[in-house]
């Protein structure tokens, strides 16, 4: 049964899709979910998504637990012989591990009923714009909503049969980051004819790495960083136009609030001093992963009494992930998943180690029919 699931994450990793654009995968899940006995299985979809649900014998509850579907814009380089077949697009975060292990879910609770429905949620888009929090608010998700709801996230730095988590933070609030500068380009020649918007965004880079040091309490935590910055058409004009784009991540809603307040106060005085117009976009923003902390302990106590697992209470991370949406209104918990890869999560040539595939199927198996029977 192992490798079927194992050959079904190899598939899937050669078809990686960006946020909402995960037609292919959606077809592969449903082609697979469609091939399994239908008497106690529902199936809609949602946009990219797909919502299953395996009716129980005699439901007191509903036991949720969901899976991401889409990749990264990364360019693979493993070497393996299932490498992605889509240029530029690879599964670097672990989702195709994600699905596979929900699919063994499905397929052993479909052969297998218990008492208690399941829903299993195949959720597009978590890399970005964030598919939780729309796929929260749907018909069928208000119609099947859950008692409480189960995910993973694969571990490179933990070895196989080791999961780690927490009661409580687990991972923090997020914000993407865009700021546009505009102000007038000219000659190389004639500086003071012009308003240089790359000198304006080197300042402004230069002045956000204040925030965190003296803006934010030493002893909370908080992220900014900037990841890329364009700006300019050729070495012998001066840019009109500027791009940062960055991330910011807290470990708590107020210090995210500070950030921003510190960050436009920054802004508005860069436009003032340089003489330019900055619009600011912080994207897409994802709720902290708050487990709940009864939900957390039970899970932990059962996971260290399994054979061939162990158990990290591990600290929180800056790690950002949509399924905090879901926490906010529904009890329940995310684990890290150990998958032992030299190369870390968003890397090139992140390789999990396959046997992890098995060994949460086996775990998570064990602790649903615990907790639906």
């Amino acid at each position: 049964m192992e490798n079927i699931f194992t050959q079904i994450r190899r598939d899937l990793h050669k078809i990686p899709e960006l946020g909402f654009q995960e037609f292919k995968t959606q077809a592969y899940l449903l082609h697979y979910l469609e091939s399994l006995p239908q008497t106690h299985l529902e199936i809609r979809t949602w946009e990219t998504g797909v919502f299953v649900k395996i009716n129980g014998l005699n439901p007191r509850k509903t036991i949720g637990y969901r899976a991401d579907i889409d990749g990264l814009p990364i360019e693979e380089e493993t070497g393996v012989d299932y490498l992605s077949q889509h240029e530029g697009r690879m599964h670097a975060c672990g989702h195709d591990f994600h699905m596979s292990i929900a699919l063994g879910l499905v397929t052993h609770f479909v052969h297998h009923p218990i008492n208690d429905d399941l829903l299993f949620l195949f959720q597009p888009a978590e890399e970005g714009p964030g598919g939780a929090e729309p796929m929260l608010k749907t018909d069928i998700m208000q119609e099947w909503k859950p008692d409480m709801i189960i995910a993973l996230h694969i571990a490179p730095e933990y070895p196989v049969g080791t999961i780690a988590t927490r009661e409580g933070l687990l991972f923090a609030n997020t914000s993407e980051l865009f700021i546009d500068l505009t102000g007038k380009g000219g000659h190389a020649a004639y500086p003071h004819k012009t308003n240089d918007m790359i000198i304006a965004a080197c300042s402004l880079v230069t002045q956000l790495q204040s925030i965190v040091s003296r803006n934010v309490d030493p002893l909370d935590s908080a992220v900014v960083t900037i990841g890329k910055i364009t700006g300019g058409t050729v070495q012998n004009v001066i840019a009109e136009k500027a791009r940062i784009e960055g991330t910011i991540r807290t470990l708590s809603p107020e210090s995210m609030a500070k950030v921003k307040q510190r960050l436009m106060a920054i802004v508005n005085g860069i436009e003032i001093g340089y003489e330019c117009k900055a619009a600011v976009d912080f994207g897409a923003m994802y709720h902290q992963v708050y487990n709940d902390s009864t939900l957390t302990k039970e899970f932990m106590e059962f996971a260290d009494k399994t054979e061939g697992i162990k158990v990290i209470e591990c600290r929180e991370a800056m790690t950002g992930e949509d399924f905090g949406y879901m926490l906010k209104e529904i009890p329940g918990f995310m684990f890290w998943l150990g998958v032992n890869s030299s190369f870390g999560l968003h890397h090139s040539k992140l390789a999990p180690d396959e046997n992890a595939i098995g060994s949460a199927i086996t775990l998570l198996t064990k602790y649903i029919e615990y907790k639906g029977n």
